[in-house]
């Protein structure tokens, strides 16, 4: 159960005891929420190095007086919510260097009739009591000399001997659950020369008789004094201010979850009588007053106001400030009405002529005001104003032009429903915010602004930079920016802090390059990296913008695609090359000549058959074949009828076709074979696709004429059947004499023949 730095978590797992093993590698170990009943001497004496020991929340009754004994390292020590039913000195004496401990929750109902803290001399929090605590013996608190934070539980408290806290000389916040109103007296008495913050829990103030300070003479400690969850009555609070002068010390006030049951019907002569108040600073946050549109307005109180500097008052239904009693607040600096009811008709009331004449900050936001051009036409009564916040209040639309007061540098108008930003917004402002209105674009001149805040809008891009050249912080979180370039970035020449969070990035090659190589921006940009996140495209869509890497081909398509172009067409034409050098078209003409030829018939019927032997020769060879071969076998007896192509082809029909006809309705081949025919393109690649099919079906219709001398080597070698049939059969030869000539022709007639 433990992790990397020893922190080990056993909570929630059942035990009924502290695991045996422990090691002295263990710095924290939490054992909350289980069933442990007893702590014995030997469970913690490996752990030496233990700085923190959670046992909250389980059924300890019994703690051994050496338990804890080698933890002299431990600082924090949580025995809450437990079983014990008293406290024991000894537990503590070893833990030199404690610092806080949690003893609330329990079931004893005193610290004993000494101290159990006295060894504790590092305490800086301590946290005791239960709702069966009952008695503060003097003694319970000796050894303990500062504290920073006391909390004790004394619902049910009954007994405090006088002079019990009075042995700790310091304590900064000091926060007590007490309903005996004498009790709260006299802890209000020990504490006036050692606490700072003394804060009260769930008590219901009477009229006090007595004074709070009686024989203490000042200088006091206590500055600020809290009140939670109390009931007060007109009359005691009434009483508690009077008493409350005594305290010169004290200058902060709060009020925080408490109820009023009056409606401000207070003793102000008697308030008046006892002179100014010290009090700075007043907090009142949800107080319930129940009839709270009978509350009187307080006359008679206006001395008692002119030295505060702060007052807020949220959630508590304020609707209105008297303008007779807002002229007497000539201190106050600062003024908070956030989630009231106020209206622009009693704003009217409320920021009269010559109220507020000091304030410096105003609050209004979240309440029921409607109207802009009123809202800042009230405030501008107020000369020194440089501070307001109206957010959160359904403005609903702006006017072209407003008037604010003259010193204003910081304006919230977030969340307010207006559509735009128009003149309306006055130039000396050095704080903007316009958060969460839908804007759609952001173009004012506003030379003096320093921050601007556009978060939860429609922005598609960053605003100009020219109108707004002292721009130091910038915030578009939740818009529609889906990228921003270097240019933009760079024209704020002032740029502190960017916030570009939360929105849908586009995460091109251009915006992840500038992205990821501006140095700068890491220093700058607001939640980075975790908060920017790639929408698209879509292939890392939700990883962060920082560790996106697109590949050369997403990131240059366009080269990449021109680049493809290019050397496809160099292909092709090296393919062209290739084929024209090693006639691959030829070899491709001449299947598909022969995939013709196999699709017909292997044979014409005999009736077809019209031509004794079709002739194949050389252009260069014509004169012979036309004048000589042609006259001499056509005149014979019987004649021969040859197949000449010059002769004998049908006009417009494809060659290849005529070739294949033509063999196909003669009974023999004849080739006139010479080197015209041999280094020719062999009359015609047309001529040559005849080929395959002739010597696919027999070689004897073929017959060769050699015109002069050739050798078969020298046929190409893509007539390759013709190059095997003068290898393997007798062909003629022309003879140069004239009586071998009459042998020549003899025998080529009997060949035809044949």
């Amino acid at each position: 159960s433990c992790d990397a730095s020893q922190l080990c978590s056993c909570s929630s797992m059942g035990l009924d005891f502290i695991p045996p093993g422990l090691t002295p590698k263990i710095t924290l170990l939490n054992l909350a929420h289980n069933r442990i009943k007893r702590i014995q001497s030997q469970d913690l004496q490996q752990a030496v190095n233990l700085r923190a020991l959670l046992l909250q929340s389980n059924q300890i009754s019994s703690i051994d007086e050496d338990s804890f004994q080698s933890l002299a390292k431990l600082e924090l020590l949580d025995l809450s919510n437990n079983s014990l039913a008293h406290l024991s000195p000894l537990w503590f004496r070893h833990l030199f260097s404690l610092q806080h401990l949690h003893l609330q929750g329990n079931s004893y109902r005193d610290l004993g009739q000494s101290s159990p803290f006295s060894s504790l001399r590092n305490l800086s929090s301590l946290h005791l009591g239960n709702p069966r605590f009952s008695v503060i013996r003097q003694g319970n608190f000796e050894g303990i000399e500062l504290l920073h934070k006391l909390w004790i539980d004394g619902s049910n408290l009954s007994q405090y001997e006088q002079g019990s806290l009075k042995s700790i000389k310091a304590i900064n916040h000091m926060i007590i659950n007490i309903r005996s109103i004498n009790i709260f007296s006299e802890i209000v008495r020990d504490c006036l020369h050692s606490v700072t913050w003394l804060e009260v829990t769930e008590i219901k103030l009477p009229v006090l008789k007595k004074s709070l300070v009686q024989n203490s003479t000042s200088p006091f400690r206590i500055q600020k004094l809290t009140f939670k969850e109390a009931f007060f009555t007109d009359q005691s609070l009434s009483r508690a201010l009077v008493l409350l002068k005594e305290i010169t010390s004290l200058k902060v006030l709060e009020a925080i979850n408490c109820v009023l049951e009056g409606q401000g019907i207070w003793n102000t002569e008697e308030i008046t009588r006892s002179g100014q108040s010290f009090v700075e600073t007043i907090t009142i946050k949800k107080v319930l007053i129940q009839n709270f549109h009978l509350f009187i307005d307080l006359e008679g109180m206006e001395s008692q106001i002119t030295n505060l500097k702060r007052l807020t008052i949220t959630s508590s239904n304020v609707f209105m400030v008297p303008c007779k009693l807002a002229r007497y607040f000539l201190s106050l600096l600062y003024l908070d009405f956030h989630d009231n009811l106020l209206v622009n008709n009693r704003l009217d009331e409320t920021v009269c002529e010559g109220s507020w004449p000091s304030l410096q900050t105003l609050n209004l936001s979240q309440n029921s005001l409607k109207s802009l051009e009123k809202t800042a036409n009230y405030t501008s009564r107020l000369p020194t104003l440089n501070n307001l916040d109206i957010s959160q209040n359904n403005f609903g639309e702006i006017p072209d032009a407003c008037t604010w007061p003259k010193h204003l540098k910081y304006l919230n108008l977030s969340s307010t429903q207006i559509p735009k930003v128009t003149k309306c917004i006055p130039l000396s402002l050095e704080v903007l915010d316009v958060s969460g209105n839908n804007l759609q674009e952001f173009g004012l001149q506003l030379s003096n602004l320093k921050e601007l805040y556009l978060a939860r809008n429609q922005l598609k891009t960053l605003p100009g930079a020219a109108p707004i050249p002292n721009l130091v912080a910038l915030s578009v979180r939740r818009n529609k920016l889906n990228s921003f370039s270097k240019e933009e970035f760079e024209s704020f020449r002032r740029m502190e802090l960017l916030d570009a969070s939360d929105n849908h990035f586009i995460c091109s090659c251009e915006f992840l390059s500038f992205i990821q190589h501006e140095a700068r921006l890491a220093q700058v940009l607001v939640g980075w990296p975790d908060k920017y996140v790639c929408d698209s495209p879509l292939a890392v869509r939700g990883a962060q913008v920082g560790a996106v890497h697109l590949s050369l081909m997403e990131c240059h398509r366009s080269l990449m695609v021109s680049l493809i172009c290019v050397l496809m067409f160099l292909v092709i034409l090296l393919l062209v090359a290739v084929g024209y050098k090693y006639h691959v078209v030829w070899y491709l003409r001449m299947t598909w000549a022969w995939l013709q030829a196999k699709r017909k018939p292997k044979r014409a019927p005999p009736k077809d058959v019209t031509y004794d032997a079709f002739v194949s020769y050389s252009e260069n060879d014509s004169e012979w074949v036309e004048n000589t071969m042609v006259r001499e076998l056509e005149q014979a007896c019987p004649p021969f009828h040859l197949c000449l192509h010059k002769r004998d082809f049908v006009p417009g029909k494809w060659i290849v076709d005529n070739i294949i006809d033509s063999i196909e309705k003669s009974r023999k081949t004849l080739f006139v074979l010479s080197e015209h025919f041999v280094q020719s393109e062999w009359c015609k690649y047309e001529l040559d696709f005849s080929h395959f099919r002739l010597f696919d079906e027999n070689n004897d219709a073929a017959i060769l004429v050699l015109l002069e001398p050739i050798q078969s080597q020298a046929i190409p070698k893509r007539f390759c059947k013709l190059r095997k049939i003068m290898n393997t059969k007798t062909y003629l030869e022309w003879p140069a004499g004239e009586e071998q000539q009459q042998m020549f022709w003899f025998n080529l007639k009997i060949a035809l023949r044949s």
